[in-house]
């Protein structure tokens, strides 16, 4: 297991209130690290992607297709995107190099889910590093 994963599960996972997660690489468009079992497909990483290239107005109205659902779109703005799906969400955190996903599902708060992927992000590096320097 790569420290980047391990990274993911100790601080988001380890929340209890995280489902699953994800690390994109902006620039390559791809997925650096996920969670085990969780699967980002190209088209849902380019929906992503496209959630903040749009305008945060037609985002928040559009809502995301993430995963094969429709999610009502909570938050968008340059660095944030929210969005849920009756029980479920996705919470996505933009740094300057990658986009940082997390999902929730019933019976977990998403506020927690929201406040650990908000703090990753502030720490995921937002200038090229070497991952031994993580």
């Amino acid at each position: 297991m790569s420290h980047l994963q391990n990274l993911l599960l100790d601080t988001l996972l380890g929340t209890k209130h995280v489902d699953s997660a994800a690390l994109i690489k902006l620039q390559e468009r791809s997925l650096c690290v996920a969670s085990p079992g969780f699967s980002v497909m190209p088209g849902d990483v380019r929906t992503l992607v496209n959630g903040f290239a749009k305008n945060p107005l037609q985002t928040r109205r559009e809502g995301l297709y993430f995963k094969e659902k429709d999610y009502k779109c909570i938050r968008a703005d340059d660095y944030s995107l929210y969005a849920k799906n009756e029980k479920t969400g996705v919470v996505v955190v933009k740094t300057h190099l990658y986009l940082l996903v997390a999902t929730y599902t019933e019976g977990m708060y998403p506020s927690v889910c929201v406040e650990a992927t908000e703090k990753l992000g502030k720490f995921v590096p937002r200038s090229p590093m070497p991952l031994s320097l993580w």
